[in-house]
Formats: structure tokens, sequence, C-alpha cells
């Protein structure tokens, strides 16, 4: 140990070349593994042993160089097993030449569930266990046996989420209903099972075939746990979440992804009806997974899990929990979810759509934003209220518009209302229009 500090201290006289450094990194770490030693052997003693090692500002920069390349080493020869069987600890580079305070491993070690993070927002240790312990208590599993004039010919699994301390369970549709002819059918007996083991029947309350979302209620004498909504609106790209559930009936089931996409068009995946939008994510789900909750870090549901793409991995689709949270507000108002139809296909645009348009056509209204109108339906309310292909909606009860959305906002269960459109069209020409919207689809 003498020689090796010797060894140091005449490395530290002299101008470092570079074949020394490798020698000077392997010195120092033989000297602190040294000091490893001593002190490893000494700890049942009464009495501790310090060693200070004083080098030059030379010799200090060189070991700040190495540790930009080097977390924990061990010398040359000696493996991680190796140095846990004598009591070694890894060494420790710190660019600021402090030494590791001896409560070290105290702090480094902390108690589970201290969701230690860098910096707010960042992905801490706990981050996704801390979550997931928030809502999990709250996840259930769903088991609908279903019967053919009393004779059982199936079983229908799925996930949901409490979200009421009265029993009221978020899901999908398509666990619990079947759509015969239109109209939402009960599937059968439906069988909750909560993570704490607590099994309930439970009744389905309401049911969306568009939205694929469903209520179901239980009844409890004692308290149930429930989760926390979150906003969906504010989830980006490349954001962590974690979908929950019971796939093949694996209650208690987690796992993590990012946002890959935040608003997947029903059109994007080839299907049809009225345009939807979903979360789109890389987590992993499975048959079982469907009604149970996608979940922000905060511990906070921000969609239902609802589907997957059967011939490839990662692409996972969620609804977006203020889409879902409308649709309970529709189940509670109207017993059903109100959707009004104009008959428009209709295409948002921004600056670089417009540019190309107007390059195609020269007519092309002067605007900054708007919906344009690509598509009307014959004999529809849109049609009837004189809209034609090419219009750009600007205006919606006399609320400026630039994306579909801000219209089924605007819109929101008006049916039978006459509303107010301001349209341009080629040339600039400014047309109001009234629109009465209809119901669509009311029996689905």
């Amino acid at each position: 140990m003498r020689h090796l500090l010797n060894k140091l201290s005449m490395l530290s006289q002299r101008p470092i070349r570079s074949s020394d450094r490798s020698v000077v990194t392997w010195i120092a770490a033989l000297a602190a593994a040294g000091a490893g030693v001593l002190w490893s052997n000494d700890r049942n003693s009464d009495t501790k042993t310090t060693v200070s090692v004083s080098v030059s500002p030379q010799l200090r920069e060189l070991a700040s160089l190495a540790c930009r390349s080097m977390v924990e080493t061990y010398p040359p020869g000696v493996s991680p097993t190796d140095a846990s069987l004598s009591g070694l600890k890894p060494l420790l580079f710190s660019r600021t030449g402090s030494v590791p305070s001896t409560d070290y491993w105290e702090e480094d070690s902390g108690e589970v569930g201290d969701g230690t993070k860098c910096c707010p927002g960042c992905l801490g240790r706990d981050s996704i266990a801390s979550a997931a312990s928030k809502v999990g208590p709250a996840v259930v599993n769903l088991s609908v046996t279903q019967d053919f004039y009393g004779m059982p010919i199936g079983k229908s699994i799925g996930s949901g989420t409490i979200i009421d301390s009265d029993g009221t369970i978020l899901t999908c549709a398509h666990v619990v209903v079947d759509f015969q002819s239109t109209r939402p059918v009960s599937k059968g007996k439906v069988d909750v099972t909560l993570q704490d083991g607590r099994i309930f029947e439970g009744t389905v309350v309401n049911a969306d075939f568009y939205s694929d979302i469903a209520v179901v209620k239980i009844q409890s004498k004692t308290p149930l746990p429930m989760a926390k909504l979150g906003s969906s609106f504010k989830l980006r790209p490349g954001d962590w979440v974690i979908a929950m559930g019971c796939p093949l009936s694996l209650q208690n089931t987690i796992t993590a992804g990012i946002v890959s996409c935040v608003d997947r068009k029903s059109s994007d995946l080839g299907l049809g009806g009225i345009r939807r939008e979903y979360l789109q994510t890389d987590c992993a789900i499975n048959q079982g997974n469907s009604g149970g909750p996608l979940v922000n870090l905060n511990g906070e549901v921000v969609g239902i899990n609802i589907m997957k793409i059967l011939a490839a991995d990662g692409l996972s689709f969620a609804v977006p929990i203020d889409s879902v949270a409308k649709i309970v507000e529709h189940f509670k108002k109207n017993g059903r979810v109100v959707r009004p139809w104009l008959g428009l296909k209709m295409l948002d645009l921004n600056q670089m759509i417009i540019a190309q348009l107007k390059e195609k056509d020269p007519l092309f209204p002067d605007v900054s934003k708007g919906v344009l109108v690509p598509m009307v339906t014959p004999g529809s309310p849109a049609d009837r209220a004189g809209f034609r292909p090419g219009d750009v909606v600007t205006k919606f009860e006399g609320k400026p518009v630039g994306s579909f959305k801000e219209i089924i906002e605007i819109m929101g269960d008006k049916v039978g209302r006459p509303l107010k459109v301001i349209v341009k069209r080629a040339s600039n020409d400014v047309v109001t229009l009234t629109v009465v919207p209809e119901e669509a689809n009311r029996e689905m």
C-alpha cells in the first residue's frame, strides 16, 4: 500500500505523459482498493482507519478525465463477484473531487417508493412502480360466461377500472355486450374480481358501439378503491405510460411503454363509420387487457386500452380519457351517446396544405386556417343546407374554427337545432349557411 502511494507521489511531481495515463489510473484504483481491504479487514475493531491521498492538480485532472468513461470499476483481474466475496467495493469517481460520505450506501439504497428523480417530469427508478400502486387496487378482472339456452358456449374476459366509490367501472363494450341487430345485448352475468380478491356480480349500465366504451356497476357495503382520471390532452409522443389489466385473466399485470401517437385516426386503421381518434402506444397488451387503464407517471388514468394489431408488435391503442369522460357525461344526461350528424367529410387545414392547394388552384380562398369540405353526402343535413365540395369552414356558431375537433366540440349534443356556419369559397366568396344536425344512428 505504501509503495503504491509513493509511486503516485513520484508521478505527481513531473508532467504526465499519455503513456502514464493507464498506469496512473490503475495505481489510483489499487490504492483505493487497498484502502477498502484495510477497512474491510478492520471493520470489527473499535477503531476506524482513514487513508488520505494528496495529489497534484495534474493528477486530479487526469482522474477527472478518467471518470468521464468510468462510473464503477475494479482492479485488473478482479471480477465483481470476486470483489464481493473479498469485501471490496467498486471504485467511485467524482468529477468534483469530493470523497463519498460514509453513509453513501445508505443514501443510495433509499426506501422503496421514494420516487427519486433527477428533475421534475423525469423517469425515476420508482416512477412506474409508484404510478402502478396508485391505480392497481382499482383495476378489476371481468369475466362473462356466455350461454345459449342455458348451455355455456364460451367466456369473455377483460379488465376494468373503478372510477367512483359507488362502484362505477369503465371497460370496453365488446367485453360485456353483444351488438346484435344494432342493439346492445348483455353477454351474460358479469363477474368482477378486485385486486384484493373480492368478487362481485356486475350489471351493464350503458354501452356505446362506436367508441366501444361501457359502464358496469357493482354494489358493495364496504369501501371500494377508485382511480383518478387525468387528462389525455396533455400527453405528447414519447411520454411514458403504463398499461394495466388482466391479460389472459392474469390479475395485477402491468406493462410499460411510451406514447407513439396522440391522435391516431380510425381511418388510418381501416375502421369505417364515425371518425374516432386513439392514443397509440408500444405497451404490450393481450386478450384480457381490453378495458384496462392506460396510466401516466402521476398515477392518473389517461386512456382505456381497447385493441392491438395482431400482425405486429408494439402497436396498441387506447381511447383517450378526455373522450371517455364526455361519453360518461352523455350516459348520465341522455342514457346514450348523442352524436350530431351533418353529412360532411372534413379536413383540417394548415399553412402547408393551404399553400399546396393554392398552387393547384389559384382561385382557392385566402385563409390562414379553417376546415376544408372535400365531400358532401347527398341528402344529408349539410347537403340540404347548401354545403358544396371545396367549401372552407371558417366560423361555426360565431366561433373561428381550425379543426374538426373544434366543430365537434361546439356541436356537443345539439340535435335538431339550427347552427350558423360561415364558409369561404373560390375567389373568396363568403357565404353564411344554416344547418340542422340529425342524430347519427340512434339505435347504435
